[in-house]
């Protein structure tokens, strides 16, 4: 029998031209680095620090002891369902039934489900820009066209309702927006989604996907607003999305979750049924007891990641060439590095964009950053700051430092 070799084998059509998300393997180089005894600073990964809370850690256990081991209904056990009902009811006005709302295994599984129930082969999917590197591969993987819409810095990382009637076309099924924003931290007010709401109105075949994975890591009292919520009239065609792995960090539990129209949720669930089926039954007695539990723990984390963006967007902003937005939510400053674009590394290697200034900074500074070509918008850097006060104090004075030893500019 002739041995089976690499040239036998053949990738799908629709995976071609992707790889493994560029964050994964930025967090691989190093994760190896460290491993071989460099003293690295990793400020790529999107993971709280914090610890799963112990009263989802101890309902997990109660759930295995008392042998909730099995199967569980498709998309959601009535316990978690109602949990999710409750929640969008407590924190967003948002009334739903349980056909309304499903549990997938994460946040991604929702984009999937969503996408692979909706998209015909060329339907599209408009992507403001910055933004989380998934979105694209997985509209791509669905079938759609993912339709980047960049948004400058100047409007705040937000898409405006010119761009958004801009970029639509007959083809265009979905709007992704994600508030607070990965990797910009950039939110959107009611205000803000209402003139998005009111140029939608004008294409009512279009769908909103609202990702409010970080609805609860908002800072400076601004208020959190999500489009069913700020604009009544699109509650028929949204799907709120969100999870437990940012608020109560975990991300390891693997629970996202979503409400919307019965007839998408009924959809969704056919996909999930020759995919996943339900989510692990312990992950979803854990999102139960995070849902319903106390919540005082979110403005306790919410106020350390505050102290932490303080730290390092100022820190950031006192290097020359750098210029860092204080975002208002998530756990990420998204820094320009345009001011450095065209200097030299002290061995004369030239930093001619934010992939080679974040290579740079990784072999000479030992920081791991991700840069914004990955989230569609240059030249800028991606830091997350869910790590120690102490590593990120050292991490701005090695990326000072090494920054001020480019020559040239």
């Amino acid at each position: 029998m002739n041995a089976v070799t690499p040239t036998d084998f053949r990738a799908a059509r629709r995976i071609a031209a992707m790889g493994v998300s560029e964050i994964l393997q930025i967090t691989f180089r190093a994760s190896a680095m460290k491993r071989a005894g460099e003293d690295l600073i990793v400020l790529g990964a999107g993971e709280p620090d914090f610890d799963t809370p112990g009263h989802v850690k101890d309902a997990a256990a109660k759930a295995m002891r008392e042998g909730a081991t099995k199967y569980t209904p498709l998309d959601g056990t009535p316990e978690l369902k109602a949990a999710i009902i409750a929640k969008f009811e407590r924190d967003n006005g948002l009334s739903f039934c349980p056909d309304e709302v499903t549990a997938a295994t994460g946040g991604k599984q929702i984009l999937f489900n969503a996408f692979m129930a909706t998209l015909d082969p060329g339907d599209e999917v408009l992507i403001p820009a910055p933004y989380w590197t998934s979105y694209a591969d997985i509209v791509l993987i669905c079938g759609g066209v993912p339709v980047i819409v960049p948004c400058a810095e100047a409007e705040g990382f937000r898409l405006q309702p010119a761009a958004l009637n801009a970029a639509v076309t007959p083809r265009t099924r979905w709007l992704l927006l994600n508030s607070p924003s990965n990797p910009s931290g950039a939110g959107y007010r009611a205000e803000d989604l209402q003139g998005l709401a009111a140029a939608l109105e004008c294409h009512p075949g279009i769908w909103v996907l609202s990702d409010d994975m970080y609805e609860h890591i908002l800072y400076d009292g601004v208020p959190f607003a999500t489009m069913a919520q700020a604009s009544p009239a699109l509650r028929g065609r949204t799907l709120t999305m969100n999870g437990v792995s940012k608020a109560y960090a975990m991300t390891g539990w693997r629970i996202g979750y979503a409400g919307g129209p019965s007839a998408l949720i009924k959809a969704m669930a056919i996909v999930q049924s020759q995919s996943t089926s339900c989510p692990s039954s312990i992950s979803q007695a854990a999102a139960t007891a995070a849902l319903e539990g106390p919540q005082e723990l979110l403005a306790e984390r919410r106020a350390s990641f505050q102290q932490r963006r303080d730290l390092v967007v100022n820190g950031l902003n006192a290097v020359p060439g750098l210029r860092c937005p204080m975002p208002i939510g998530a756990f990420y400053a998204f820094a320009s590095c345009e001011g450095v674009i065209g200097r030299r590394g002290p061995n004369g290697t030239p930093i001619l964009s934010d992939r080679d200034y974040c290579a740079y900074l990784l072999n000479e500074a030992k920081v791991a950053v991700v840069p914004g070509t990955c989230f569609g918008l240059a030249p800028y850097f991606r830091v997350s700051y869910a790590t120690s006060e102490a590593e990120l104090v050292e991490a701005v004075a090695r990326i000072a430092m090494a920054t001020g030893r480019l020559q040239g500019g």
